[in-house]
């Protein structure tokens, strides 16, 4: 029988992309640093907080509150549940004018020295407000020189190269070692609102943002659950928390979609589904299969096999060394795109919520399906779904309590 390696004290909180469905993160957040604290005896904080994409305004959320992780949440949640559709929804004009030049075969402009967003038919000014007023950026570097916090990245990708840039603020500066991954660079930064809104950026929905001399977007085409950073920086337990929904294919489903082929807004749905999935799982299954060899190795040649295995590794290439690593994935196990739909199609969200967006948005979803409503649930940046989703999350939590409370556990007395 193989045993879960206990977790010393360094524990990384990681946290996905997905849009207006990160409000399901924040319902984890609030369940670990409350009930979970609560049932271990004592104060849960995080050493290292990665992010993508909203992940990512999230984290940095968290890392602005790293001194207290319980204000950092119910922070979240206020903001999220403040959440006002006509606020944040709001359709550019300026790109929307764009978009129509492209299809007559205008050619667009280059962008000007001053342009600090380009691209995406949201205005994003609503989300900007938000983070920029919400989040105390200027609280980071204190956390990290107190010790509170160990450091902090941003995942994004730029736009011009493909790659996937992760901003690194940790304490005492500069990156450590990372991977020989050509399609990853890895650079030291204080971060601040631009880098959370350009790893949220979604392509064609908000617009891309300019950090120095080169606009970046959503970090979550790439990297939407951010593990190799938090390995990267010394990590040695991990909590994941990620809003994708993985179900059971529903047959009369698939074939209502056979019969009826989809539409283009429904295939936008199914599309935004796939650049943001990432390997998790098979991920994790390695991460596992790592600690199951180290356990053996250490059962049979003693104590120092890890280290005598990680010298040996660092003879023959330049490698990140080998440890134990345990992680719990706490994941929606609801479809977040269904329950969109369900909601903008209710009495609640007709009754409360007029316009144009709102109507725009009720109209997607009918195209999309009754039992789909992937496109949707990506946008409705709303507050009452947005409690629906933190709901869902603290639900999520406390199904995996004795998981999450056995982690905790082992990381205090490690």
């Amino acid at each position: 029988m193989t045993h879960a390696p206990q977790v010393p004290g360094r524990v990384a909180l990681v946290l996905a992309g997905g849009a207006a469905r990160g409000a399901y993160e924040v319902g984890v957040l609030q369940y670990i640093v409350r009930d979970v604290a609560r049932a271990v005896g004592r104060a849960i904080r995080f050493d290292v907080i990665c992010g993508t994409s909203v992940g990512a305004i999230n984290a940095c959320a968290m890392a602005a509150h790293a001194d207290d992780p319980v204000a950092g949440a119910d922070l979240l949640e206020k903001q999220w549940t403040s959440l006002r559709l006509q606020r944040v929804v709001r359709p550019s004009p300026r790109e929307l004018l764009a978009l129509m030049g492209d299809l007559v075969g205008r050619a667009r402009s280059d962008p000007r020295p001053g342009d600090q967003r380009r691209g995406g038919l949201i205005d994003p000014r609503g989300v900007e407000e938000i983070v920029k007023t919400a989040i105390a950026f200027d609280k980071i570097p204190q956390h990290l020189a107190s010790g509170a916090l160990t450091a902090l990245t941003v995942s994004t990708t730029d736009v011009a190269t493909g790659k996937t840039v992760v901003f690194v603020q940790r304490a005492g500066g500069g990156v450590p070692g990372w991977s020989r991954d050509p399609s990853i660079q890895v650079r030291a930064a204080t971060i601040g609102p631009d880098h959370a809104l350009a790893s949220a950026a979604i392509p064609m929905i908000f617009p891309a943002v300019r950090i120095d001399d080169a606009f970046y977007c959503d970090g979550g085409l790439r990297q939407n659950i951010p593990l190799s950073p938090a390995r990267r920086l010394g990590a040695e337990g991990l909590v994941v928390v990620n809003p994708r929904y993985i179900g059971t294919p529903k047959p009369l489903l698939a074939q209502e979609n056979v019969k009826s082929y989809p539409g283009p807004l429904f295939l936008l749905g199914k599309a935004l589904n796939a650049l943001l999935l990432d390997r998790i799982d098979n991920d994790i299954d390695r991460l596992n299969r790592i600690n199951e060899i180290l356990e053996a190795g250490t059962r049979r040649w003693g104590a120092t096999f890890v280290d005598e295995l990680n010298a040996g590794l660092a003879e023959r290439a330049r490698v990140a060394p080998l440890q134990p690593l345990r992680v719990v994935h706490v994941r929606a196990s609801e479809d977040i795109g269904r329950m969109a739909g369900d909601y903008v199609r209710s009495k609640p969200f007709n009754d409360s919520t007029t316009g144009m967006i709102a109507r725009t948005l009720r109209r997607i979803s009918e195209w999309e399906g009754e039992g789909e409503a992937d496109l949707v649930s990506y946008v409705l940046f709303d507050g009452p779904f947005a409690a629906r989703l933190i709901e869902l999350g603290r639900r999520d939590a406390k199904a995996r309590h004795q998981e999450l409370c056995a982690f905790f556990a082992s990381s205090a007395s490690s």
